[in-house]
């Protein structure tokens, strides 16, 4: 019977045992190459020598002299006597903000974060990267045995857009089969379509949901958006060739309206309203079943933004437009943040694809876009948590650093433990073995779990809490033993928590 408690060898036939292995170095390698961070940032605190080399790898700086000078200012307290400076009325100098992995300029920090020209966005370096990207999503769907997909749904945030001077905005054009349309200048002025004969491919249907930055940040690219979605639907082309048509023209056939409604295809938030709120249901319990969800993040990203940017409520248009997405994407643009590390990405990412469950009956494939190095790579959501799992939660380098920023360090590692739940909430592609492997680490473990107490006594009773609420809602299924463990855990942490209250009341 010991012998069953290993798993079987796989067994391969001659012919998949190079591809069989090839698969599992290429998985490798990308474990050990996945960039994390370490640790968190503070302010006036300088990386030490280690940390700054590290950075410069990892931004691709080989040039001794241009990595002197790099290294040089990431070495200097640049932030405290800026901030100092700033109160004191004086002046700072202009910087342009952004990832230093993609742009080097954003050195030395400390300096004001200037403006951006909205008329130069996308750029004509985005419009070339976000067709590769566009056309790399595409090429996953199929090789993951799905066809040519009509319709798909993306989400835009306004920083990542800033930050790639409109890589995403390009993405959903080209999905479209449009472009940038510019004047005499060279400004921004609208939308235009490629031919057909030279997009190569049937026009793809796309539902665009904006976060309440983008839209408060880039009202022209919301108007250029909805621009490309209607010029789209108006072209005078065959229907297998234009989906964005195809599904307009049904949509009048179905409710009614006419062409201007029905190709109505980015949605946001009201105005000054930001979130699907789907992040806060979550984390407050606030919820029973995944379609309260789903529901949620209709009502909350219902509005319509037509050709006139000027948000309309249109639920009916948007739940119908959702019952025909076939995928949802998202970019991942910046090392610092994964989607297991902040509650938007399920908010956003995951509250869409659980409406298109919602309205559709089934589930549709989550792809993220990892755009944090070379080329870039497209994942599904269970792949990008497993690699953030493994990388991250599961690497003591990781958790060392922040554990070595005591209570804070503690409340990310809570927050990485509550967002794989919102993914599991919200997608259900969280495999079982990751809250196994986060209990065996963070709560069963008990000198780990002492370390978290003492830290922060309240975010680890959140990490116990989180792990049984996710066997609760039959997210895992843990055997006898772990179950018993985790309950005994989570009673002690919370026994020594309100011990802590008393002592605190009392003093």
């Amino acid at each position: 019977a010991a012998v069953d408690l290993a798993p079987a060898e796989p067994v391969w036939e001659p012919e998949e045992r190079a591809a069989a292995i090839a698969r599992i170095v290429e998985a490798v390698y990308e474990l050990e190459s996945t960039l994390i961070p370490h640790g968190l940032h503070v302010i006036g605190a300088p990386p030490d020598t280690e940390a700054r080399a590290s950075m410069l790898d990892a931004a691709g700086v080989s040039d001794p002299a241009r990595r002197a000078e790099l290294d040089r200012l990431l070495a200097t307290d640049h932030e405290t006597p800026a901030i100092l400076h700033a109160l004191d009325g004086g002046y700072l100098r202009p910087a342009p903000g952004g990832d230093l992995l993609r742009n080097t300029d954003v050195l030395p920090t400390g300096r004001n974060l200037h403006g951006f020209d909205p008329f130069r966005i996308p750029s004509a370096f985005a419009v070339q990267d976000g067709a590769r990207q566009a056309e790399r999503l595409l090429a996953r769907y199929a090789d993951d045995g799905l066809g040519l997909p009509e319709t798909l749904a993306l989400v835009l945030w306004g920083t990542d857009n800033l930050k790639t001077e409109g890589g995403p905005i390009a993405q959903a054009l080209w999905l479209l089969g449009a472009k940038p349309r510019h004047d005499s200048y060279g400004r921004l002025a609208g939308a235009q379509l490629i031919p057909l004969d030279q997009l190569g491919r049937p026009r793809i249907d796309v539902v665009v949901t904006l976060s309440g930055i983008f839209r408060d940040l880039l009202p022209m690219q919301t108007r250029l958006l909805a621009e490309a979605a209607r010029l789209a639907a108006e072209a005078d082309e065959p229907l297998e060739c234009n989906f964005v048509r195809k599904h307009a023209l049904a949509l009048i056939e179905a409710q009614g309206g006419d062409i201007a409604e029905a190709s109505l295809r980015v949605f946001g938030n009201a105005d000054g309203a930001y979130g699907a709120n789907v992040n806060m249901m979550l984390d407050h319990g606030a919820w029973q079943d995944e379609d309260e969800l789903a529901d949620a993040y209709i009502r909350r990203k219902g509005f319509a933004y037509g050709v006139n940017g000027r948000p309309e409520r249109r639920d009916a248009v948007l739940s119908h437009m959702l019952s025909s997405v076939d995928a949802t994407y998202q970019n991942l643009d910046s090392v610092e943040l994964g989607v297991t590390t902040i509650d938007h990405y399920f908010d956003s990412l995951g509250g869409i694809s659980r409406a298109v469950r919602r309205v559709r009956g089934a589930t549709a494939p989550v792809y993220v876009g990892d755009q944090t190095r070379g080329e870039g790579k497209i994942r599904s959501i269970a792949e990008q948590v497993a690699l953030e799992t493994r990388t991250r939660a599961l690497n003591p380098k990781w958790y060392e650093a922040l554990l070595a920023h005591g209570y804070e360090g503690v409340r990310h590692i809570e927050a990485h433990v509550t967002n794989t739940l919102g993914w599991s909430a919200t997608t259900g592609q969280v495999a079982p073995w990751v809250y196994q492997n986060l209990a065996e680490t963070y709560v069963l473990d008990d000198a780990m779990r002492e370390r978290l107490a003492r830290l922060n006594p309240t975010a680890s009773v959140k990490i116990a809490n989180r792990l049984l609420e996710a066997h609760e809602r039959k997210y895992w299924s843990p055997d006898d033993a772990t179950l018993d463990g985790l309950r005994r855990a989570g009673e002690e942490l919370e026994d020594r928590l309100e011990g802590i209250a008393v002592e605190e009341a009392a003093a």
